[in-house]
């Protein structure tokens, strides 16, 4: 990795951000919350799409729609028929599809087949702010390219990807790794793991120090992908939906821990994101 000047670190509160979540006008609508465009889960992957479309409608995202593999559509409207599901085999039922929404976020159970690819390219010709995670980061990775629209979210084997380096380089300056994933990409970063962090290419990285080892297990990341782009249909700004949705996803993990770390599932989550999003 390349030499970045260290950049200060502020720990994230949830007493000063949840200032943010405005409790909700007596006349409003679905219309004013946002609409969620999710795009993902490749044939066998259904779950992780799924677990994305949960959490963003519970984060309070007015509408959700899913764009999956259309052997999937009918059975994840089935787990939860609040989400909008259609089977979407080219970029011009994707273009038509997002005509009315908000913000679109792809990655979950994406893969990387010819689709997955196709549906990549396709979400990043919408001009809508994006969410990029998983599958959709590592078709990234390979052919890099830079916006300042986009909240990408790494682990640490996606960061090494991304920064064509070895796992242990990210882990052994996670501050430099986050910083040059930045400089090579744009937008905002959040690198997971123990300590998440956050950073736009400002002054600050922003560090969340919630979470616990529980939460090392699958789905935990879709979750999180959901919560981020159902705040930011919600009308917050890149950065601060990054930095509340980790806040809230973390938090969640550890009232979910309360009842053990091991067994710990990604949609144990679910329903302390509405308690916390209820939190102002």
């Amino acid at each position: 990795m390349k030499s970045v000047q260290i950049t200060d670190v502020e720990i994230l509160s949830f007493d000063v951000m949840k200032k943010t979540l405005s409790p909700r006008m007596i006349d409003s609508h679905k219309g004013d919350y946002g609409h969620v465009l999710l795009v993902g889960g490749s044939l066998g992957f259904a779950g992780a799409i799924c677990l994305a479309g949960k959490s963003a409608l519970k984060t309070g995202a007015g509408l959700v729609s899913i764009a999956t593999r259309a052997e999937h559509a009918s059975i994840i409207t089935m787990s939860r028929p609040e989400l909008m599901c259609h089977g979407v085999e080219s970029q011009t039922e994707l273009k038509r599809l997002a005509k009315h929404c908000t913000v679109v976020a792809i990655g979950p159970g994406l893969g990387q087949a010819i689709w997955s690819q196709h549906m990549l390219e396709g979400a990043l010709e919408l001009k809508l702010p994006i969410v990029i995670d998983a599958d959709g980061l590592n078709i990234l990775s390979i052919e890099q390219r830079k916006c300042n629209q986009w909240v990408l979210t790494p682990h640490p084997g996606e960061a090494a990807r991304l920064l064509n380096c070895k796992i242990r380089d990210v882990q052994g300056d996670r501050k430099l790794a986050i910083k040059e994933i930045q400089q090579t990409y744009g937008g905002v970063v959040v690198l997971k793991g123990a300590g998440s962090l956050i950073y736009d290419g400002s002054e600050t990285i922003y560090q969340c120090q919630a979470g616990n080892p529980g939460m090392a297990s699958g789905g935990m990341g879709d979750v999180l992908t959901g919560v981020i782009a159902g705040l930011i249909a919600q009308g917050h700004g890149l950065l601060e939906a990054a930095k509340l949705g980790v806040l809230i996803h973390a938090i969640a993990g550890d009232r979910a821990a309360k009842d053990g770390q091991k067994g710990m599932l990604a949609s144990d989550l679910i329903r302390h994101i509405r308690e916390l999003v209820n939190e102002n």
